[in-house]
């Protein structure tokens, strides 16, 4: 009876033991995935991996905090997933500018592109006007004009060829007129 209840004592003790034990290894597992995957994201010249938290729990490593479009939060995903030990990414990155913001940025960049090129070109081709001493800067439809005119008409010419330009909301006028002697 004695050795049974020693048995059934010395049984109850060291389970948890071995439990511990195992515990002990998978939040070591763990704590290696993290630091790998950290330094995978932290050496992808593409991310900026100050942004990006990891937290791995069982091999599971869960990705979130702000990327700057789908491409990062799919490329961020694949990297760590591809690390040797991971058994499932979960992404939880949030894109901090959609798809269509970032796309009409682009369209607004182009736009400026074009309007400052001709307005610069009707510029040039205006007989009446120095356009080769105007530069031309174009920002959300607004157009900045400055440099230098010979006259308060040749300005008043070069503002109204920018303001008959497609596209163009406002016009700043930065010319100065100087007298030619």
């Amino acid at each position: 009876m004695k050795l049974t209840t020693t048995l059934i004592a010395l049984s109850l003790f060291t389970a948890p033991v071995a439990l511990a034990d195992n515990n002990w290894e998978d939040k070591s597992r763990d704590a290696w995935l993290d630091g790998k995957a950290e330094t995978t994201l932290l050496l992808n010249s593409n991310l900026n991996s100050f942004d990006i938290d990891t937290d791995v729990k069982n091999g599971v490593v869960t990705l979130s905090g702000k990327v700057e479009s789908e491409v990062d939060k799919a490329l961020a995903s694949e990297l760590v997933a591809s690390l040797e030990g991971v058994k499932e990414v979960d992404n939880k990155l949030e894109v901090a500018a959609d798809e269509e913001e970032q796309s009409s940025e682009v369209v607004q960049t182009l736009t400026d592109s074009k309007v400052a090129t001709v307005v610069k070109t009707r510029l040039l081709f205006e007989s009446e006007v120095s356009g080769s001493a105007i530069n031309v800067e174009a920002n959300k439809g607004e157009v900045t004009l400055e440099g230098e005119v010979s006259s308060e008409a040749e300005r008043d010419l070069a503002i109204t060829i920018a303001e008959n330009t497609s596209d163009v909301k406002k016009v700043t006028d930065k010319l100065k007129v100087t007298s030619k002697s």
